[in-house]
This record gives structure tokens, sequence and C-alpha cells, in this order.
């Protein structure tokens, strides 16, 4: 035998002995991966807006595939108009897809009828939050009927299309000193248009945090538009684990506004990936 291949022979004895020395590689994975079942540190839902070119049927069709509990439903799947007794069909719905109604909206309240309207609709829905955007006159009405019927608030932001509330710190600023079951919906996707960090957001305004609408965007300016989650620049693990370091305790709402003729594909790469995040931590 030459050197070389004595040599040879040695290293390859090595690496067969160190490698002798570890556990199976399905053992290691095992060891590594968190155990079936481990709950996640929050809920999941989606905002109906996804399904918005579908019916409420089909919306809750998608939702028992993807194994998601809870939906929150804009208008086109539940009018404004809704009666007491559509409303039980409704519920009936929902009930046999085994999905939670966690919520309405997104209300717009731009006058004193509309803020009437839209608490008398949350109150027949029997719901315990609404994502809504009362107009700044009028936050002090939409308080008073948080108030009198105790249905928690959630301002949506709207980024730079909307110079009303473009970011979290707009709404907060108007309502920190308001009753505490007035707070914020962070669109994070809008959040990030504006050039802002989704997770120091949340973050900064965790004690008004009532819901999250999770998404990812292609770019921190107003041209920036929805993608699947992990395909954009929103450090979404980032904001996972502080939601769950400061035991967040809301629902991850997806709004998955892209492909709006054929949303599921992009709804469930974005469900999978967020899933996949949530068991590292």
């Amino acid at each position: 035998m030459t050197t070389p291949s004595r040599r040879h022979f040695f290293k390859l004895a090595t690496v067969a002995a160190a490698a002798a020395a570890l556990p199976p590689v399905e053992s290691r994975a095992a060891a590594s991966a968190p155990a079936a079942g481990t709950p996640l540190p929050f809920d999941l839902g989606i905002a109906s807006y996804t399904f918005r070119s579908f019916p409420l049927d089909q919306a809750l069709a998608w939702a028992q595939r993807l194994r998601v509990k809870k939906m929150t439903l804009k208008d086109m799947h539940l009018p404004m108009t809704v009666t007491a007794e559509e409303m039980a069909v409704v519920r009936e719905k929902m009930k046999a897809a085994g999905v939670e109604l966690s919520g309405v909206g997104v209300v717009y309240m731009r006058n004193e009828e509309q803020v009437a309207k839209g608490f008398a609709y949350a109150k027949l829905t029997g719901i315990p939050m609404m994502v809504g955007v009362p107009e700044p006159p009028f936050l002090a009405l939409a308080e008073q009927q948080v108030k009198e019927l105790d249905i928690r608030l959630a301002i949506h932001n709207h980024g730079p299309d909307n110079n009303i509330y473009p970011s979290p710190e707009s709404a907060y600023a108007l309502i920190k000193n308001m009753d505490r079951r007035v707070g914020l919906c962070v669109d994070i996707g809008h959040t990030q248009r504006l050039g802002l960090d989704p997770a120091v957001e949340c973050e900064k305004y965790f004690d008004r945090l009532f819901d999250v609408h999770i998404k990812d965007v292609n770019g921190s300016d107003k041209a920036g538009t929805t993608v699947e989650c992990g395909a954009g620049i929103i450090d979404i693990p980032k904001l996972l684990r502080m939601l769950a370091t400061r035991g967040y305790t809301g629902t991850l709402h997806f709004e998955h506004e892209k492909d709006g003729k054929d949303p599921f594909p992009g709804l469930a790469e974005s469900v999978g990936f967020v899933r996949g995040v949530l068991r590292t931590l």
C-alpha cells in the first residue's frame, strides 16, 4: 500500500467511526423536531376577504381543508343588512364546518349613522370583536358603543393607500387613553409597505394588539403587493417569535389578497409556511 493510499484508508476509517458514534438519522430528526400534536402558541384564522369572489359555503370548505378553525367575515359573506333569522343560518353553517366566527369587518364608519349601524351589526352577530375603521371625529362615539355593548373594536391600519390610519401608531395615538376594549388590528402587509418593521410595530403597541392580519408583500412602498408568506420581504419568523415571547392571545388571521379568483393555492402555501415556523419556536 502506498503512502497516499494508507492516508486515504485511515481518513475513511476515522469518518466511519465518527458516523457510527452518532444516533441514526431518524433518531436525530426526532430529537430536534417538536412532539407531534404540540399546540401552536396562538390561533390561526382567515379573514374572509381572502375569498371575496366566492360564496360563504366555499370559504368554509377551504377553511376546513386547511384545518383553520376561525374566520372573520366581511360583508360580502355576512351582509350588514343580515337579519336574526339569516344569522342563525350562518351560525349553523359555521358550526357544521367547525369554524368559529371570530369577528366581522373591516367595517367602515364615516359618520354617526354608520357607527350606530356598525355596532348594531356586530351585536346581532354575537361576535366578541369588530375590526373597524371609525374615522377620528367619530372615535368617541365608537368608544361609547364599545362600553355599552362590550364589543371590542380593533382598528385596522391601511398603509400608504389611506391617510386616516396608515400605521399602527396613527391609530394608537388617538386611542391610547380610551377604554381598554378599543385596540388595534395590525395589518402587517400595509405596515411593511410604509417601510416599517411589523414585528417592531406590533411590540410597540402590544398592549392594544387585539388582532393581526398576516400576509407577505414584495416591497416596502406603496407599490408593494401581497405574495405568499415566505416569498416576500417581511421577516415573519421575527414577528412570530415576538408574539410568542410576549404571550399574544389573539388570532393571526390570514388575509391573502393575491389571486382573488384562485386564492386557495397561495393561501395554503402561506398557512403551511406559518405553521412550519411556529413549530420551531
